[in-house]
């Protein structure tokens, strides 16, 4: 696990300029560094450079930049290539120096080609260097578990596995990107290729890109849609059977990522996957597996009981830590600095605390994140399955609702919220995305001047009938690698701490694209197929109850210490010099969500997602903006 960057430019870019956009992802790799420039063809040179973070083979040959023995290829890699041995033992012709996973990539490279990637299993961002063909490729893994930015300049390249790297190269002047506005304010993230600058991308899950004499080629050698369209052709007709492979994968899974030549452990919330996890861990291991869970004090949300229970049945050692509101409060003011963008999912704070509960003990963690994506696990695919039964009263309703008389007298805005959604939910290429047409509409007010649309206008790409299974397909698509997995990766390496995903394993993932869909989700059951393995670990008392989740008291923070950040950075002033948010309506949006209570539609915890969002935009604004001014 490390950090990347580097570039292929025209420009001049020395040595210890890219030393400095290295370092600033120190808290990626803090055991080891390195920084080349190589003389390119077309007046072009490149940049290669790692900050290690020391997982497998901790001696000096796993240095990077790497290069091939015959000097041709040169290569910086974040990540972990899972069945490295295997391909080892087929590349046994390479002249082998190290015993990591690194080096395999050049050896697979020169053997296969850029098609080398098709035979990877894990989770990688990849910059490699072809001195022959006088190509750079851009590789990122196949669902985003690690992330991969770019700038593009002209006729340059720049790179790198934060934006840190590529603020803090020569010559970058952060022209912010506004077209994004609009769908950050609703969804709370920044989906990949955007980012919050001009010109500056995320290279999407499952991509290659190739760099070459000024020119770009870009192509998707795994693809969410295509890749669930051929799975489901052939389908496990025997439940039980489907069980026993799912489990088998789950364990091969598991048994891949506990390959470290450093202390492991898992992230223990007490809930199915994160429990199963463990399970599978603590049976292939010959002592207690660590295990850590934050606690909250607030009793309500406080779900690190059930994780103790689970970890003392399965013979864990197990680290709790209670946190209170002043800890997670106390890590508000550095979200900017570690999440390069705007990121108002506020899970963030106790996932951060738990990554530092975990760091203190091993620098390898494994999670349970990707269960409820592939497995139908979130409260949302129950509404989305009940939105599909109403869809065509909804249609009547919204025919209705548009008839002179009705709409000049107001009628539709005086329906209950539920019934508005439903009716006005006529979009088919986003049907699964259900939410307040009082939510799109404020934020128009807050940004009239356009951009991109709010909600994902592609659903027709998944051809899929089914909302519920369409609408995981636009998860994994979306919120897992541009919340979910971002989230995780940047809490997690803020303490220099390696997390793992069993569950996103490409086998366990194209696996459960073949399964019928009455195995995720039956008579209201959601993870059905999980969870019937989890008993076969773990007693059903231990795991059957209500999904609580990490839980961050926003309405009352943004009433109460936050409050007079928040009237400042609605300051009208402070919003017609900034010109990004219409001033008038800003301002009089923060006024009355600070001064009226929760009854009212436009008031108090209803709105409090979008003035979360609204303050941690402007949040990242203080942050980086005006550091360039």
């Amino acid at each position: 696990m490390c950090g990347i960057c580097g570039f292929v430019s025209r420009k001049v870019i020395r040595t210890e300029q890219l030393k400095t956009m290295n370092d600033t992802m120190y808290h990626r790799g803090p055991n080891d560094s390195g920084e080349e420039i190589y003389e390119g063809k077309n007046g072009y040179t490149v940049g290669l450079a790692q900050r290690r973070l020391s997982i497998l083979d901790l001696s000096p040959l796993g240095h990077q930049p790497m290069h091939a023995g015959d000097g041709r290829v040169s290569v910086v890699f974040n990540g972990e290539i899972y069945n490295f041995r295997e391909l080892r033992e087929e590349l046994s012709g390479y002249p082998f120096k190290s015993h990591c996973d690194t080096e395999v990539i050049l050896a697979a490279y020169l053997k296969w080609g850029i098609s080398c990637v098709e035979r990877f299993n894990g989770m990688f961002a990849i910059a490699l260097y072809d001195r022959k063909s006088d190509e750079v490729f851009l590789i990122r893994d196949r669902i985003g578990k690690k992330p991969l930015y770019y700038w593009l300049d002209n006729e340059n390249l720049v790179f790198g596995s934060e934006l840190k790297p590529i603020m803090a190269c020569p010559g970058f002047s952060g022209e912010l990107n506004r077209k994004v506005m609009r769908r950050f304010m609703l969804q709370q993230y920044i989906q990949a290729p955007d980012t919050v600058f001009e010109n500056v991308y995320k290279l999407e899950p499952g991509s290659v890109l190739k760099f070459s004499g000024g020119k770009t080629e870009k192509w998707k050698y795994w693809d969410v849609g295509e890749v669930y369209r051929e799975k489901k052709k052939n389908p496990p007709s025997d439940y039980g059977e489907a069980k026993e492979e799912l489990k088998r994968l789950l364990t091969e899974s598991v048994k891949k990522r506990m390959i470290a030549d450093v202390p492991l452990g898992t992230f223990l919330s007490g809930g199915y996957d994160s429990s199963l996890v463990t399970a599978i861990a603590q049976s292939l291991s010959d002592k207690p597996v660590k295990t850590f869970s934050i606690g909250f004090s607030e009793e309500r949300y406080n779900e690190a009981k059930y994780a103790k229970a689970v970890a003392e049945y399965l013979g864990c050692e197990h680290t709790e830590l209670t946190i209170d509101e002043k800890e997670m409060y106390a890590l508000v003011e550095s979200i900017p600095r570690y999440y390069d963008e705007p990121f108002a999912d506020s899970s963030q704070i106790p996932t951060m605390l738990v990554s530092k509960l975990a760091s203190d003990s091993v620098t390898v963690a494994l999670s349970g994140d990707g269960g409820d994506e592939f497995f139908c696990g979130y409260n949302v695919y129950q509404k989305v399955a009940q939105a599909q039964k109403l869809d065509g009263l909804g249609k009547l309703a919204y025919g209705i609702s548009q008839l002179p008389g009705i709409r000049q007298a107001g009628l539709y805005d005086r329906l209950p919220l539920k019934v508005r959604v439903i009716a006005g939910n006529r979009n088919p290429e986003t049907k699964t995305q259900l939410s307040s047409d009082h939510y799109i509409r404020t934020i128009r007010k807050l940004l009239p001047d356009g951009g991109l649309s709010e909600k994902y206008e592609f659903e027709s790409r998944y051809q899929e009938a089914d909302w519920q299974e369409r609408r995981m397909l636009l998860d994994m698509d979306t919120y897992l690698p541009g919340d979910i997995l971002c989230k995780v990766d940047r809490a997690s390496m803020k303490y220099s701490l390696e997390a793992r995903c069993p569950i996103l394993d490409k086998d366990v993932m194209e696996y459960a694209y073949s399964l019928p869909h009455s195995y995720k989700f039956e008579n209201g059951v959601k993870k059905r197929i999980l969870k019937d393995i989890s008993y076969d670990f773990i007693p059903r008392e231990l795991l059957d109850r209500p999904k609580v989740g990490f839980a961050v008291p926003l309405d009352k923070w943004l009433r109460g210490p936050l409050r007079d950040q928040l009237i400042a950075m609605s300051n009208r002033d402070f919003l017609r010099n900034q010109g990004i948010f219409a001033p008038e309506a800003t301002s009089r949006f923060i006024e009355e969500y600070l001064s009226t209570g929760d009854g009212g539609p436009a008031s108090g915890k209803n709105y409090s997602k979008i003035a979360w969002s609204f303050f941690t935009f402007q949040q990242w604004y203080l942050e980086f903006k005006q550091k360039q001014m």
